[in-house]
């Protein structure tokens, strides 16, 4: 068995094709873009990166996009104050706040004052409290991401045991909740997980998003299960033994180039969302 291979940027140019049409329906309707603000705080090198790509994805599916940087130096406070205008502001529909931030800064305080109607990354806890009990939130975005692939590729989670590797906020908690909605049946594992290796064997659906370069070995890995490898290390390389599990697995992500691309394009067509439950046309 060889692994087909997940391809992430044809499934998230999909998307973003959709959400171009929207966004100009949008702006013939409303006379103005829907629009996304972004908040960076510090100096960190791929988090400029991040941000810069996503101001570029904004301009070419035909979104605003307002950047706002604070200084490596800046409180808790001064950021929670920032994101709170952005929340009031009628002219932006989305805020995202680019994590990680700087040690001193409360991270959760500050998700917390994006009001729900413009967290259009997922990260408040109203967001993820949708994501648990089917609400109408929005989803964090790789997690979307991922359903987005399965779907895309006719896989139906319902009955299906899915082993989500990865216990983070944004990712692995909420993944297992969409999944779980589905109707996988859903485990979760984590650094104090027992013996990993067989826990993972028994998945149809293996979610790695733990940031640790290749924890998953490919000999672990189901013939014929669905691998997504939500990881990205150094070296472009993810959280699975890439090769080895394409040996055995019926599906897999490629880092990069599989999950990646999609939660940039879930990003801009929830924005797109917010902007049109705000001012429906």
């Amino acid at each position: 068995m060889r692994a087909t291979v997940i391809d992430g940027t044809a499934v998230a140019k999909r998307i973003l094709d959709e959400t171009r049409q929207r966004a100009a329906k949008f702006e013939r309707s409303h006379g103005r873009k829907p629009c996304l603000a972004t908040v960076l705080v510090g100096d960190d090198p791929a988090s400029h990166t991040y941000v810069r790509m996503k101001g570029n994805r904004c301009r070419t599916t035909g979104l605003d996009s307002r950047h706002h940087q604070l200084p490596q130096t800046a409180g808790t406070c001064q950021v929670v104050e920032l994101v709170t205008e952005l929340a009031h502001d009628d002219a932006v529909d989305g805020i995202l706040v680019q994590h990680p931030m700087p040690a001193q800064i409360d991270e959760r305080e500050v998700f917390e004052a994006i009001t729900p109607d413009k967290d259009v990354d997922g990260v408040t806890l109203a967001s993820f409290s949708a994501m648990a009990l089917g609400g109408r939130g929005f989803q964090s975005c790789t997690p979307g991401g991922i359903m987005r692939l399965l779907d895309a590729y006719d896989v139906d989670p319902a009955g299906q045991h899915a082993v989500v590797i990865g216990r983070s906020p944004i990712l692995g908690k909420p993944v297992g909740m969409l999944l779980l909605g589905r109707d996988a049946t859903v485990t979760y594992c984590h650094s104090k997980t027992t013996n990993l290796s067989a826990v993972v064997a028994a998945a149809d659906i293996v979610v790695a998003a733990v940031g640790r370069p290749e924890l998953i070995k490919g000999d672990w890995i189901k013939p014929g299960a669905v691998v997504i490898d939500a990881g990205y290390n150094p070296g472009n390389v993810g959280d699975v033994e890439y090769r080895a599990a394409a040996e055995r697995a019926c599906l897999i992500t490629p880092v990069p180039g599989g999950v990646g691309p999609t939660t940039i394009a879930v990003l801009l067509a929830q924005t797109v969302d917010a902007a049109e439950r705000v001012t429906p046309s």
